[in-house]
């Protein structure tokens, strides 16, 4: 009988909303400290970049990684490579096309942890308005209410419509996005 009351209460509580399943923490990424970037061949030599404008949402508790939600909206027309005449590429229609399109976006479906603290986000990332696939594979470290997050994901450029007019001879088809975040609970 005492049993029977206890699952009865707990059931009430439930229904009530006094007793919920764990949350994931919400993270702020810190701007100052972290960095999105990009590298690609060019010719000979590798080609990095950086994204001046992003901002993302991070919803994530390393103990249940399947609940994640990770989002992130970038503004393409703040690419940079240091490189004048790459730079002044970037914006223009056959690239980002940032007139038309001046956001890229990537969204979490699902997280998973890979073993110790790396961990995978698959999800999808729009650029130009065409949506793929992509895995975003991360390591974390959290140290009280700090985190850390470095991680790199594989993107095509062609199947973005990103330099299409350009051989892969000239630039190359495979593009590293970097991240190396910094962010607080």
């Amino acid at each position: 009988m005492i049993l029977k009351n206890i699952f009865l209460s707990l059931g009430i509580a439930v229904s009530l909303g006094l007793v919920s399943p764990g949350l994931a923490d919400t993270w702020t990424v810190d701007q100052e400290n972290s960095q999105l970037g990009f590298e690609v061949q060019q010719g000979s030599s590798r080609l990095t970049g950086l994204f001046g404008s992003w901002k993302a949402s991070i919803d994530f508790d390393p103990a249940e990684p399947e609940a994640a939600k990770i989002s992130a909206e970038i503004n393409p027309a703040t690419a940079k490579t240091g490189n004048a005449q790459f730079d002044g590429t970037l914006p223009n229609q056959d690239w980002f096309d940032v007139s038309a399109f001046p956001a890229a976006t990537f969204q979490s479906n699902t997280v998973t942890l890979v073993e110790g603290n790396s961990y995978r986000a698959d999800g999808t990332l729009t650029i130009k308005g065409m949506e793929q696939p992509v895995e975003l594979d991360f390591t974390l470290e959290i140290t009280g209410d700090t985190a850390k997050a470095t991680g790199t994901a594989t993107v095509n450029r062609l199947s973005h419509g990103l330099g299409a007019g350009v051989g892969t001879d000239t630039v190359g088809d495979i593009v590293s996005v970097t991240l190396d975040l910094t962010a607080t609970r």
